[in-house]
């Protein structure tokens, strides 16, 4: 068996962004030679998720709305984690949306089901940020 590592950096101009990392990651899948196993992706900040889903607009849209019903960003005094960085929402943010993906790799695509593709969330950007892109099989 065989394994691959890549890493994506990330630095977002504003505090919350959906990026669609899914040609990144089959770029990744592409140079690892790996044609048949999985590929794990993995956010590796606390305040960030990689997950599958659609890439559609109103989706987007609607996942921010959502999510700042559950964990809204301010007041900053409602959180006891807000001190030094007022970033207590985006921790809550990620484990909702998750830590990262795995994806099957058939014959050197990786496979999804219909509209399947990855996302990188990032809840509190504004600095860099890293993705961990770990590729085995054959």
């Amino acid at each position: 068996m065989k394994s691959y590592r890549e890493e994506l950096v990330f630095n977002t101009p504003r505090r919350r962004s959906i990026i669609n990392i899914t040609a990144d990651v089959q770029k990744a899948v592409d140079a690892s030679g790996i044609k048949e196993g999985l590929a794990l992706v993995n956010a590796m900040h606390i305040t960030a998720s990689v997950f599958i889903n659609d890439d559609e607009s109103g989706l987007h849209h609607d996942w921010e709305v959502w999510l700042e019903k559950l964990a809204p960003e301010k007041p900053y005094a409602q959180y006891k984690h807000n001190g030094f960085e007022d970033n207590a929402d985006a921790h809550m943010k990620r484990q909702i949306m998750g830590r990262e993906s795995v994806v099957a790799i058939t014959d050197g695509r990786l496979d999804f089901g219909p509209w399947e593709q990855l996302f990188y969330y990032e809840f509190d950007g504004k600095r860099p940020k890293r993705v961990l892109i770990k590729i085995i099989g054959e």
